[in-house]
């Protein structure tokens, strides 16, 4: 026994020496997870003592929660006390929704989220940001902090910072000294109007800058001021007043860019080069009325380009745009080219257009209007467009020298002696056919393999309707339109496509205004132009909506005639079968039938009258009147003796002569 107690006593510091550490884990585990404060909850590692009108942080708080929330309360910058900085366990600290007017200090040493928005914090000091060495993002959106109210290099102190927000303060200027490890700077909604050349200088590893909202011009920016910013992806300068991009763009990995509502009325064609990276490019909200060509030439990786609500003319400017925009892949996302100069296509989505919609100063010989007419012809005639041939020949395609034309009788233009020799490759001809239908035909002197035959529907100001077209061989001389409008106005065009099905347009295109005829006009009248098109029946709509109207008015009326006939009817029927209640007030009676009950007589008030309410014969026998109630709400009555074995009550008041009537 002897021996087993001395093997215990050498065996157990080896047998407790595996269990202490575990032991006391337990124990400090334990021991942070009931040391919460009294005023807040605690909840595993998360501590809530949000909105409970506390104007300074609770004592008490221990270790082993990470997550404290302490945000919409009335803490002021006294309200921190030196424990709460030794609280190593803590890591996101939410406070925004407080009453502070500086930066706080004696925050818990290890945090690495901080909210700080919302307060009314003015000053940021190096001595309280130099206590977190480990915060990765803060947040101090809604506050008042000026660019004097940040001391310089106070931003540095956080040497791990990432994320920095400072949307909707008093900045106008970037802060100085920003931290080397940022990668996200949001500076949105300040008074910035001035960015120096070395304001970015030390944050070369910068991904997303946001300087939207402020009062950047072109000369606040300096021109290397974003040159530096070589690992950008995100830039934003929305809402400013630029006239034109910034210049010396961060080109390496810049993939988005924002431009949108500012002042720009032009972009150099050496903006946006070498943004080989670029996806998303916006410039809406702008001045731009028209862009250089080649100006998108270098934006390889582009994937969304957004140009909507600018002035956009759509002039010979405005051709290469259209080209260029036929031309693009799917994969390119264009939104927002739409027309809104000149009237006559504004609101025309400008990839719609065709080139003989846009006028040129000097297209007038290459593409010249149709014949004008005189008055005496002008409503028989058929509009005819002829097209000179080109300047240079081509193998292909013989000239012809043909007189000018002239309006003939059977209502086709013919041709007159000649005046002095034009040269003329191909005639059109327009003939409308009734409201639905036009018919244009072709006389060709080239060998053409197909034609082309485009058509769109004119409003007063703008083209109203989809671009439409079809393709004819080039044995055939003609096609008709059809599904036309009534009286609507029409630009058709006609392109000839080579041997190899390509056209050259405002080369050989001709086009013409026509205007169908209206929805009661004969199919066999003759063909009118626009104008005379727009002067007949202008009232037929008009006609039409009149009738409309008259028909749906006559059948309310007939309708409501029969509901009040029916009414009527109804009315004198029920009166009949209750003649009693015609004419007497409801406190006249002391007992009221039913329909259906007809041994229930009536009793007025100052007599008796036995009357049969189906007006029938009484039938015999013996009655007895029983009051429900009396008119003075009295119960005093006595029994009357009467003949017949008759028996009534009469009341107290009438004299016994009168009493009853039977």
């Amino acid at each position: 026994m002897e021996v087993q107690i001395r093997m215990w006593n050498k065996d157990l510091p080896t047998l407790i020496s595996p269990w202490i550490p575990i032991l006391l884990g337990l124990h400090m585990h334990f021991s942070w997870a009931t040391t919460c404060p009294e005023e807040c909850r605690c909840d595993r590692t998360f501590v809530y003592c949000n909105e409970r009108s506390l104007t300074s942080v609770p004592l008490g708080l221990g270790e082993g929660y990470k997550t404290l929330y302490l945000h919409n309360n009335q803490i002021n910058n006294a309200g921190f006390p030196l424990e709460m900085h030794n609280v190593a366990s803590v890591e996101t600290v939410y406070l925004y929704g407080n009453q502070l007017d500086e930066f706080p200090l004696n925050l818990p040493k290890n945090v690495r989220v901080l909210h700080l928005q919302e307060n009314n914090i003015q000053t940021v000091s190096r001595a309280a940001l130099a206590q977190l060495l480990r915060l990765e993002e803060l947040y101090l959106d809604d506050n008042s902090i000026s660019t004097v109210g940040v001391e310089e290099g106070a931003f540095r102190e956080a040497i791990s910072l990432k994320t920095l927000f400072l949307t909707k303060n008093h900045l106008s200027s970037v802060p100085i000294g920003l931290p080397e490890e940022l990668r996200e700077l949001r500076l949105d909604e300040n008074r910035i109007a001035f960015i120096a050349e070395d304001a970015f200088e030390n944050v070369t590893g910068l991904e997303l800058l946001l300087l939207d909202g402020n009062l950047l011009m072109d000369e606040g920016i300096a021109p290397g001021a974003l040159q530096t910013l070589v690992n950008l992806k995100t830039l934003s300068l929305a809402r400013n007043s630029l006239t034109v991009p910034p210049p010396n763009l961060p080109a390496e990995f810049l993939v988005k860019l924002n431009l949108q509502d500012n002042q720009m009325n032009e972009i150099p064609l050496t903006a946006f080069r070498g943004l080989h990276r670029l996806e998303r490019l916006d410039i809406s909200n702008n001045q731009l009325q028209s862009l250089t060509q080649g100006v998108f030439d270098g934006l390889h990786g582009l994937r969304q380009l957004t140009v909507r609500n600018n002035l956009w003319l759509c002039d010979c400017n405005i051709k290469w745009v259209i080209l260029w925009l036929k031309s693009l892949p799917a994969t390119l996302n264009v939104r927002g080219f739409m027309c809104q100069k000149p009237e006559r296509v504004r609101g025309m989505v400008i990839r719609e257009l065709t080139l003989e919609l846009i006028q040129c100063p000097n297209s007038t010989a290459t593409v010249p209007q149709p014949t004008l007419l005189s008055s005496s012809t002008a409503e028989s005639a058929t509009p005819t467009a002829f097209k000179p041939a080109r300047s240079q020949p081509t193998t292909n395609r013989p000239r012809l020298t043909l007189p000018p034309p002239t309006a003939g009788k059977d209502g086709e233009q013919r041709m007159n002696d000649p005046v002095g020799p034009i040269q003329e490759s191909l005639r059109v001809s327009f003939a409308v056919l009734n409201g639905s239908c036009i018919h244009v035909s072709w006389v060709s002197t080239f060998t053409v393999t197909a034609y082309k035959v485009t058509w769109v529907k004119l409003g007063h100001s703008l083209i109203t309707g989809p671009m439409q077209e079809s393709l004819v061989q080039g044995e055939r001389e003609g096609i008709t339109l059809t599904n036309l409008e009534p009286k609507s106005t029409y630009r058709i065009c006609v392109d000839p496509l080579d041997a190899f099905n390509n056209y050259h347009p405002g080369d050989d295109t001709i086009c013409s205004e026509v205007t169908t005829k209206s929805a009661s006009f004969h199919s066999g009248d003759n063909a009118t132009g626009p104008e005379q098109a727009t002067q007949q029946d202008p009232s037929s709509p008009f006609l039409l909506a009149g009738l409309i109207g008259g028909a749906v008015l006559v059948v309310l009326v007939v309708l409501l005639s029969i509901f009040c006939w029916h009414m009527h009817k109804k009315g004198r029927s029920e009166s009949s079968k209750w003649k009693y209640s015609r004419g007497r007030r409801k406190d006249d009676y002391c007992e009221a039938g039913t329909k259906k009950d007809n041994s229930i007589l009536e009793m007025t008030e100052t007599s008796l009258q036995i009357v049969s309410l189906n007006n029938e014969q009484l039938l015999k026998g013996d009655f007895r009147i029983q009051p429900i109630y009396t008119p003075n709400g009295g119960v005093g009555f006595r029994d009357s003796q009467r003949r017949n074995n008759s028996t009534a009550y009469c009341k107290n008041s009438v004299p016994e002569s009168d009493t009853c009537h039977k």
